[in-house]
């Protein structure tokens, strides 16, 4: 019989090393697709993406046979959207916008049952066959907090010193429209704050998170990082480019 899954991107993570969430267009069948390649979490998102909330369960299913985490962005910080993710059977959440303090412990508690909490209790798909459950998942569950608001760098000292947050991830993009630089994130301005941001939030021993490419993660990795956001669709695009490229280049032969 089955039995409580446990969280891939919290054991990643507890062992010290460094975790890589999928970002991209993550169906069941692309979590299928997915899995096998070694991700930690695919990232379902519900404030930007088009999901609807009845996927969940097979995305976490289809997760679960891979041993990959299921992470789910919700829309804002909402204990009701907080609940219904987790009983659908995401492992980790992933807030948006959390610049206060009490913003960040509210999404924090919503994670998780009482006393730790104040999510609703009820039972769901990951509690059958599961003996201690509601130990098992207030032990297992993620909350990741994205700074993505310049009032955020502002609070930060007080943001890392909430208990209850896992994991600290500096949104690049979002950082850049708020601070001025729309579509910019590269601009040094932007730069400097999400260094200045990610040396905070390892200097306080909390858990530093950020979205990567090719060229930045290893700058990243060796600066602190260990939360790895990806989108894997920007490889496919690359290897469909340069196949295009070079198919379209051959010299054309007729018969």
């Amino acid at each position: 019989m089955a039995g409580h899954h446990s969280n891939p991107l919290r054991r990643r993570l507890a062992a010290g090393d460094v975790a890589i969430i999928a970002l991209g267009f993550n169906s069941a069948d692309m979590c299928d697709f997915l899995g096998p390649m070694g991700f930690d979490a695919a990232f379902v998102d519900f404030e930007h993406g088009g999901f609807d909330w009845r996927e969940v369960s097979d995305i976490s299913r289809a997760c679960d046979l891979w041993e990959m985490g299921t992470a789910v962005r919700v829309p804002q910080i909402d204990e009701a959207l907080i609940l219904r993710a987790l009983d659908l059977g995401a492992n980790s959440i992933i807030v948006p916008h959390v610049i206060t303090p009490e913003q960040a412990e509210r999404a924090a508690r919503a994670c998780r049952y009482p006393p730790e909490g104040n999510r609703g209790v009820a039972g769901n798909r990951r509690s059958y066959g599961a003996s201690d459950y509601f130990r098992l998942a207030n032990d297992e569950v993620q909350c990741i907090a994205l700074i993505e608001d310049a009032p955020a760098l502002d609070n930060l000292d007080a943001l890392l010193q909430v208990e209850g947050v896992d994991v600290f991830q500096v949104a690049p993009s979002d950082l850049a429209a708020s601070m001025g630089h729309l579509g910019n994130p590269g601009h040094p301005a932007v730069q400097h704050a999400i260094a200045d941001a990610i040396e905070a939030i390892v200097a306080a021993g909390r858990v530093a998170g950020t979205l990567v490419d090719d060229e930045n993660a290893e700058r990243y990795v060796a600066a602190g990082v260990r939360c790895l956001i990806v989108a894997w669709p920007r490889w496919v695009a690359a290897g469909a480019s340069a196949f295009l490229g070079r198919v379209r280049s051959l010299p054309n032969v007729s018969s």
